[in-house]
């Protein structure tokens, strides 16, 4: 058996980039200041606490499947982030919640740093039995001193990280069959310790934070558990996975990666090439995350650079991007594809024009005119449209009650009971009709009517206002 610690594994930096965000999801929410309520609680995915905390698992389990090379190799590479406290203090070390250095504030806040474990072992070991890879992320401790123009120090800035200790336990079984095929195996565990009444705050400074792995089989194929082949549908369900999730990682012609995910991804999951800001808040939209954040105050922005230097980053960012990058953020098309008039029966259009896709066709000759662009369709009209609910047509301008039903989505449960603006009735490709509202009193409303953003409703999740 062969172990690596802290070497780069070329393999597996081609899907780093994902890998960040999922590293960083969550790490702080918009509007990225340390005040806003919900940066009060942090660190919400694939944390691992100590075992006498339960609150949070102290393990999770990856189990994915393998079909093995000759004299194989599997690369491992633990990453999560570790907490690392900042506090201020005077120059005579009396602890405050904030500076103000020649107009500059600082403010004491909890920084993740990203750590990682890497490991090399031998596929026919890991048939022998458990091979185990320890975790020691050591405490540190930075002082560092914040002077004025003048060069007098007028504060200190320290960070300091307490120790984390666990273990990556690594085994494969050889499964009954015609088929070659290993069960791989692979649990983090966290064998920290914590008191066992121990509050939150304090469970987390000996926690790993946002934990993933990733593989590498070399040589070797790893097979999809949400999309395997047919005669290993049944080794698939066999699979056991306890708060993480492994799928296949890197480009589509690959099939020898794999990330283990907190947070559930398709297979190959990939960056959009329009997003070129970590957000830390991706279950958002990039658009509107960067819209929010260009329309902070100065004031808030302010404080945002003192709450986190990645919070500083993504200000910066926002404030230096370009108009032809926040334009490519308003989408693309990437889920079509060519498709020959003979298999299909309906009119093919070419794809090789760059207005192809685009939010405006006007450019394009009639007979170019993408199917699913509503302009092509004059029977249907979302400002003139009406749909009947409870008997009275319900149509733009209409008052009305949400209603959002059992099977709804969670964030619109909270929107029961509210009174809302219907802004279009829209008709899907499969016949459906929907009710397009603004939220009355929303204060969001007006930036979002003016960036056609609604919240769609089915007819019967909205009550008529008589």
């Amino acid at each position: 058996m062969t172990r690596l610690r802290g070497d780069a594994t070329d393999v597996l930096d081609e899907v780093a980039a994902v890998a960040d965000a999922v590293l960083f999801e969550g790490y702080l929410l918009y509007p990225y200041r340390a005040s806003a309520q919900k940066n009060r609680l942090r660190w919400q995915f694939g944390v691992l606490t100590p075992a006498a905390d339960t609150s949070e698992p102290s393990r999770n389990r990856t189990e994915c499947l393998l079909e093995p090379g000759t004299s194989g190799r599997l690369q491992i590479r633990l990453r999560c982030l570790q907490l690392q406290a900042r506090s201020l203090r005077t120059p005579d070390g009396a602890p405050v919640d904030e500076l103000v250095v020649d107009g500059v504030r600082h403010l004491r806040f909890e920084e993740g740093v990203p750590r990682k474990i890497d490991a090399v072992l031998a596929v026919d070991d890991l048939l022998a039995g458990e091979q185990t890879v320890s975790i020691e992320l050591p405490a540190q401790d930075s002082t560092e001193e914040l002077r004025d123009a003048t060069g007098v120090v007028a504060g200190l800035l320290v960070r300091r990280s307490w120790p984390v200790a666990g273990r990556i336990v690594v085994s494969a079984t050889d499964l009954p069959g015609p088929y070659h095929v290993y069960r791989l195996r692979l649990d983090i565990v966290n064998d920290s310790e914590c008191a066992p009444d121990a509050a939150r705050e304090e469970v987390l400074q000996t926690s790993l934070i946002a934990a993933h792995t990733m593989l590498a089989a070399q040589p070797g194929t790893f097979l999809s558990l949400t999309d395997p082949p047919r005669w290993a549908e049944q080794m698939t369900k066999e699979c056991v996975n306890e708060h993480t999730w492994p799928v296949l990682a890197g480009p589509e012609d690959r099939s020898d990666l794999v990330l283990s995910s907190p947070i559930i991804l398709a297979d190959h999951p990939q960056l959009a090439p329009e997003s070129t800001i970590n957000l830390f808040d991706g279950l958002e939209n990039d658009e509107i995350l960067t819209l929010r954040t260009l329309v902070l105050t100065d004031e808030e922005k302010i404080e945002a650079r003192a709450t986190d230097p990645r919070a500083a980053g993504i200000i910066d960012a926002v404030d230096a991007m370009p108009p032809e990058i926040l334009e490519r953020l308003h989408g693309a098309i990437r889920s079509l594809r060519p498709a020959t008039a003979a298999s299909t029966g309906i009119p093919v259009f070419g794809t090789a024009n760059p207005v192809f896709g685009a939010d405006s066709p006007s450019e394009q000759p009639l007979d170019r005119v993408p199917w699913w662009d509503p302009g092509a369709d004059s029977s249907v009209n979302p400002d003139t449209d009406s749909v009947l609910v409870h008997g009275v047509p319900v149509a733009k301008g209409s008052a009305v009650l949400l209603r959002p039903g059992h099977s709804s989505d969670a964030q619109d449960r909270f929107l029961d009971g509210m009174a809302a603006t219907v802004q279009a009735v829209v008709h899907d490709v499969d016949g459906g009709v929907h009710v397009a509202v603004s939220i009355d009193g929303d204060p969001a409303a007006e930036m979002q009517l003016a960036h056609g953003r609604f919240r769609y409703f089915r007819p019967d999740e909205i009550d008529v206002i008589r």
